[in-house]
Order: C-alpha cells, then structure tokens, then sequence
C-alpha cells in the first residue's frame, strides 16, 4: 500500500460547492487547503458535461447570490465571496425565475419586478389580494433581516455574541421565525386552496418539500432574494461556478487533485487525522471537511459503528430522472421563458416523477449550443430502488430509460409541442447516475427535516468526530446552490477562528 504523508492543513473530500467554498475562503486566508475529487472535473451536481458541441448542466441551473451588490449582509454570497477572491465569473440576468404550468389552466411568471409577479397572483385570486401581500411580505421581512446580519457559523459563539450584541433586535426577531414553515405562515392569510397549492409548489421547486415542511427562513432567502438579488446565469453554464472557485483556491496556493477518490477517512483516538484513497495512498491535515451526505461520510468512509447514521433519523431526498435534449433551435417560440415546471395533477405533484421540472439555458446563452440548436433540460424527482433491478448498460436499462423519458418528453410537449421530432441529441441519467458519479448514497440531496423539525435542527457544520467539518447539502440550511454556498461559508469561518485567524468575507 503506498502511503503519503502531506503537511497541510485542511483536506477537503469532494469538489461539490460547498467544498470548494470553504477550501477558497480559508486558503486566501493562507490555510493550507487540497481537494480531493473522484472525478475528472469539479463542482459535483453543479458541474458541465460537454457532448457533441453541447455543454449541459449536469444539476442546477436557478442561481441566486450574484447581484452586483455593496451593502453588507449574509446574501449576494457568490458576488461577495468572488470579489474576495479577486476571481470574476460573467452572469446574464432572468427576467423570470420560473414560469409555472399548473392544472386548471393556471400559469403564472415569477418576475424579477416583484410587483408583476404578485399582481399576476391577485389577477387570479382577487378575493385573496390582501393575503397575498401580507405573506409575501413576510418573506421579505425574513430576507431583509438576513441581508442585514454578517454571515458566520451558528457554532461559533464568538460570532453569535458579535452578532447578538450589534443586531439585537434584528437576532431575535430572526430567532423567533426559525421556528415557523412557511406553509403555516401562509394559511395565517390565506383561505383559498388552490393558492395554498401553488404556494406549496413553490416551496417544492428548490425545497422537495410542500411548504407546512419547508421552514420560513429558508424561503425568506430564495423567494424574496429572486426580486432584489433576481436570477443570474453564469456564462458558460453551471460549471463557470466550481471553476471560478478553484481558480481561487489555486491562485492563493491550494491544491485541488482529481481522479482521487477518498475512500475512508482515517480516525485516530475518535479524532480525524486525514483519509485514504483509492489507491491505497494516505494524506495526513489537522482538520478534514467532508462535502460527502452525512450517510455517506459516516456509514461508509467512517467505519465505526458509534458514529454510524440512522437513516430514519431525517426524510432522505430524492434522487432525479434527468433529460438532457440538444434540438433544433426552431421549437423554442420568440419570449418563450428559460425555466419552467409543469405539474399536470395535484395529487401527485409531490410523488416520484409527479412534477417536471424544465429549462433552456441557451435562451440566455447561446455559446452552450451549435449554431441553430437549442439545449432542453428536463428533470423528474426518482428514487434508486426504482432503477436498482437493472444492470447497468444493459439493453433492458437502455429500454426502460428510453420509455420513460418519451413519456416525459411527451408531457413536455403540452409547453413545447413538436418538442420530440426536433431532437438530434439525447442523454439520459438515472439515480444510478448520480450514485455512480457523484458519490451519493441511493443518488439522493441529502437529509430533509421532518415535519415539526425546527431548521436548526438540521446539521451543522461540526461533526461527533473531532476535526471534521461537515458541508453540502446534508448540512445547515439545506439543499440548493445558495444553500451549500452558505455552509461553506460557515465551515470556513467557524474553521478560520480555530487557526487564529480573522475571517471578513464581506470585504
């Protein structure tokens, strides 16, 4: 077995963005930081692939945090943390987050300009104009506290004494919303059932979750922040986003390896003291930050069955169906929008392949497409035992990916008609995808709170095991690229204090 003993001060495992965040803050701060990454490429399921010409986006494809913005706060993180690092990424402007398809004939813009997007709500629900108003304001209040207060660990009491001591007010008002959902909050104003079903259906879009089990803080950030800070795609596609932040990571001296799969971590004495690979070789750090899913990382790189995860103890996150479609550039109409989700039953909007989710980057971005085509990417919540029965690469796989994604196509088609004879280019993943690819137990986002769990109950950044760090989406606040943009944030704060050092991202 080879062995390696590297002198460095921080191992992170996985090159998904909260990682990446965390190893690029803490580097410019002269931390010695590598990252290991089993793939070729980095940014997890916010990576780009490229095939005949295309460049898709293996994930997401909705990006807040990148509003050119100068005042402090925890939000605009990718424009803050960009501009800390002295890296630059091009964006394109949405005018529209998403444009909804729902049954009854119901369809409604989310506009930028937040005064189109509620005054289309109040065209369909008029008798419930004043609840409309009141709920969404009360997701700006949430927004507003939050752009107002330095982004830190909740761990680091340092930080919190700062925070609790310069904002008094404004921490405990945010205190007290952490113990609301958003689907409550909503029925305080609102009546009418059809309402109460879009609002869960905006709460599903980036949460998976109806909105009695989405928490109101994290709504505060995504559906208040997309009418101040909007919708921002990067140029080039999601992928413009890990390579920005390795750009930073390696312009400050950190060093990130690939084709390096970390297949345990190495515990002395109940303490992490670095991991092995694949090939058998050892890195040694004095703190390891894992972007694995908390199953992940302590059911299967960490052996020891104290640390060991119940996978009951959270509602796991469902994997994805994805489609990824080059076609020719005529089927996409003149002010047709870029993303979309379409739900064609109540009753099973929330069940596995009940909601489709849908966008067309190239609509802003024309360079991810030869010339004359146009990218379509479609995706559907799945689950891995669906797909476990199969070989992988057999003829019955290819089939039964082939059948299910026409029946998607074909439901597309009610926004797009004709989508399935201007195809010319076809790739399909499954939840075994994402499992093989990125590392993820059963290709699920990581851990969801229960119904009732307070958000603060979602993991933080420290784990049971001394000297590892946790990031990503099995962590504080959750799933999303903002989300784990945060968590990398928080582990590099709360990590930074533990070398002696200052951190200010906000610079």
């Amino acid at each position: 077995m080879a062995s390696l003993n590297e002198s460095v001060d921080v191992i992170v495992i996985g090159s998904g963005i909260g990682g990446l965040t965390a190893a690029a803050l803490l580097q410019e701060l002269g931390i010695s930081t590598l990252v290991l990454e089993k793939n070729r490429f980095a940014g997890g399921s916010c990576s780009s692939f490229k095939r005949d010409g295309y460049s898709f986006d293996a994930g997401a494809s909705v990006f807040y945090g990148f509003a050119d913005n100068d005042s402090s706060g925890t939000l605009n993180l990718h424009t803050r943390i960009f501009r800390k690092l002295g890296v630059e990424i091009a964006t394109i402007p949405d005018p529209v987050q998403i444009h909804y398809h729902l049954p009854n004939d119901f369809a409604v813009p989310v506009y930028y300009d937040s005064k189109a997007f509620l005054g289309a709500l109040v065209a369909r629900f008029p008798h419930e104009a004043e609840g409309i108003v009141k709920f969404y304001r009360e997701l700006e209040e949430v927004y507003e506290i939050l752009n107002s207060l330095p982004a830190g660990s909740l761990e680091d009491v340092m930080h919190l004494a700062s925070v609790g001591i310069s904002f008094p007010a404004k921490t405990i008002a945010l205190a007290l919303k952490t113990f609301r959902s958003m689907g409550k909050t909503a029925r305080r104003y609102i009546r009418d059932e059809e309402l109460l079903r879009f609002i869960d259906i905006e709460a599903y879009a980036w949460a998976v979750q109806d909105a009695v089990s989405t928490p109101l803080v994290n709504a505060g950030i995504c559906l208040a922040d997309r009418h101040y800070g909007g919708i921002n795609y990067p140029l080039g596609g999601s992928g413009a986003i890990p390579r920005a932040l390795c750009n930073g990571i390696e312009k400050f001296g950190g060093t990130i390896r690939y084709q390096s799969e970390v297949t345990s971590i190495i515990l002395e004495n109940g303490e992490a003291r670095g991991v092995r690979l694949a090939d058998g070789s050892e890195y040694y750090a004095k703190v390891v930050i894992s972007n694995a899913t908390v199953w992940d990382t302590f059911n299967r790189l960490i052996t020891d069955s104290r640390f060991r995860v119940d996978e009951k103890r959270f509602l796991r996150a469902p994997s994805w169906f994805q489609i990824f479609l080059g076609v020719d550039a005529s089927i996409i109409p003149e002010g047709f929008h870029v993303h979309h989700v379409l739900v064609d039953d109540w009753q099973n909007y929330n069940q596995s392949g009940g909601t489709i989710y849908f966008s067309a980057p190239t609509i802003l971005d024309p360079s991810l497409a030869p010339s004359g085509k146009h990218i379509v990417h479609a995706f559907v919540t799945a689950e891995a035992e669906e797909w476990e029965h199969y070989e992988r690469g057999s003829s019955l796989y290819r089939n039964a990916k082939d059948a299910y994604a026409a029946g998607l196509i074909s439901r597309i088609e009610r926004i797009l008609p004709g989508l399935s004879k201007a195809i010319e280019l076809k790739v399909l993943a499954t939840p075994l995808t994402h499992e093989r690819y990125l590392n993820r137990y059963k290709g699920s986002y990581g851990p969801l709170l229960k119904p009732g769990q307070n958000i603060l109950q979602k993991p933080q950044n420290t784990t049971p095991v001394k000297n590892l760090f946790a990031v990503g989406d099995s962590t504080f606040p959750g799933q999303g690229v903002i989300a784990v943009t945060y968590s990398g944030v928080s582990c590099a704060s709360y990590i930074a204090r533990k070398f002696g050092k200052s951190f200010d991202y906000m610079l």
